[in-house]
């Protein structure tokens, strides 16, 4: 007896081969039959004739290390675009281990109340306790082991700062930590060495573990950015992720040909990649020193004024009489979304055979970048229906199969018998993303359901689980 038949959908199983006509049979937690399995005798049944059947979305760029803990009423943020996995601590910033009420930027983008984990085990105990709404592999971010451990932030770390934030993620990997995270580009780190980096990520080495980064730069100085990155990625031989790789001014526009080509030279000598989401609009913090490369500037939280969120920065300075820089440093601490990349960048990078695809959203934002509610569906209905960038064959694998690959997620991102029956089933013709940047959290059409390790979690715009996830901890 099946727990769940899943009939009649085309299946396309994240592995980037074509689809194929095929019914999933599904027990407890695992996909144990695919094929006709008409008149199988199951517990539950779903037609998704006219539908396509794949492995839930894997998003291997998120802040969600706050929001996994509470689960939020109506539609979630990635359950409703068909994510099923999460990679958390992103950029430097997770939120173990550190105890604060106030967390310097950019470590308040994860939200302000959940700071209250001494070790990472504390953490993902926690995350178990709770039964996240979509399965999460955490990250720890080095900007949190810099600000636990060091009391002045703008100078090197010393050899024992560097020896205590190793014993941290030595223990945070023990307890099934998958890696970590780097962020030199924000305040927090930016006068981290590469040799620091290298130093604190050393017990990745023995763990098999993967470091993503986000690079110090992404605009002017983004070449030597990414061989400092390569090139601690190569010491510590291990797997490197170079983080929502875009760039930045118009300056710079264009010039993906050059950063890709350095990338695709790199990964003849060593394990690295790259993920990307399909905006050309990024966010952060509320930085003075991107406003000026930036076509326009949304302001999306401010603490001093909370009135500003979703507003113009450079509408504010003209109503002010005053240079948005300016009015920039008066809003801090604050959060912005800039205008500053070139689509065709955005559609080069995606197109890469390297890269894969995250949404990089930041949940806490009052008035967040839509691509924390719309990357998935964006990329599938804007770049493989309408402007048939990529197959949905390999846009699914940038999702699924290959995401799961680089990350190490055993028994995911490929619907194959005895893998985690993690699936989406959704409409090609229909499937859309609606958050806009004036709307940023209207939810995509086109996800029929979403099921996770075995479990209707999503049908029809609707959560209907949020506890169907587990903890992904390193094997």
């Amino acid at each position: 007896m099946l727990d769940l038949l899943i009939e009649g959908g085309e299946l396309i199983d994240g592995t980037g081969k074509a689809r194929r006509f095929a019914d999933i049979g599904v027990a407890g937690d695992k996909v144990v039959e695919i094929g006709r399995l008409e008149g199988y005798p199951a517990r539950k049944l779903i037609n998704a004739k006219g539908r396509i059947v794949a492995p839930g979305f894997i998003d291997v760029h998120t802040h969600d290390d706050c929001l996994l803990l509470h689960a939020p009423k109506g539609a979630h943020p990635k359950l409703s675009q068909g994510v099923t996995t999460v990679i958390t601590g992103n950029c430097g910033l997770s939120l173990a281990p550190l105890i604060t009420q106030s967390p310097p930027p950019p470590l308040d983008l994860l939200g302000s109340g959940d700071w209250r984990f001494e070790s990472f085990a504390d953490y993902l105990d926690a995350l178990e306790q709770v039964q996240p709404v979509v399965n999460a592999a955490c990250l720890v971010g080095h900007s949190t082991l810099r600000v636990k451990h060091m009391q002045q932030l703008n100078r090197p770390a010393t050899d024992d700062e560097c020896a205590r934030m190793a014993n941290d993620l030595q223990s945070a990997l023990q307890a099934g930590a998958i890696g970590m995270s780097t962020g030199v580009y924000y305040p927090p780190a930016q006068s981290a060495t590469a040799e620091e980096l290298i130093a604190v990520g050393t017990p990745l080495q023995a763990a098999n573990g993967i470091v993503t980064m986000h690079i110090r730069d992404e605009g002017d100085a983004i070449t030597a950015a990414l061989r400092e990155a390569l090139h601690i990625g190569k010491t510590l031989g291990i797997t490197t992720v170079l983080s929502h790789h875009k760039l930045v001014g118009t300056a710079n526009h264009g010039r993906s040909v050059e950063t890709l080509g350095m990338i695709e030279a790199a990964s003849k000598n060593q394990s690295v990649c790259l993920d990307c989401y399909p905006y050309n609009a990024s966010s952060t913090m509320l930085l003075p020193a991107r406003v000026n490369q930036s076509s326009d500037v949304l302001v999306t939280w401010s603490k001093t004024e909370p009135q500003a969120a979703g507003r113009s920065l450079f509408d504010l300075a003209r109503e002010r009489g005053q240079a948005p820089v300016d009015v920039a440093k008066a809003l801090q601490p604050a959060g912005a979304i800039y205008f500053a990349m070139d689509e065709s960048d955005v559609s080069r990078i995606m197109s890469h055979p390297l890269s894969m695809i995250g949404s990089d959203g930041l949940a806490h934002d009052v008035q967040p970048h839509p691509r924390l509610w719309g990357t998935f569906p964006r990329v599938l209905g804007r770049y493989v229906r309408e402007q048939r960038l990529l197959s949905l064959e390999l846009a699914i694998y940038k999702m699924t199969g290959l995401s799961a690959r680089r990350f190490g997620l055993q028994g995911r991102g490929v619907l194959a018998v005895g893998n985690f029956a993690d699936i989406v089933i959704f409409d090609e013709h229909d499937i859309t993303d609606r958050a806009s940047y004036q709307q940023p959290t209207r939810v995509s059409t086109g996800i029929d359901a979403v099921v996770v390790n075995g479990v209707l979690a999503f049908k029809q715009g609707c959560t209907v689980n949020s506890h169907a996830g587990r903890v992904l901890r390193r094997a």
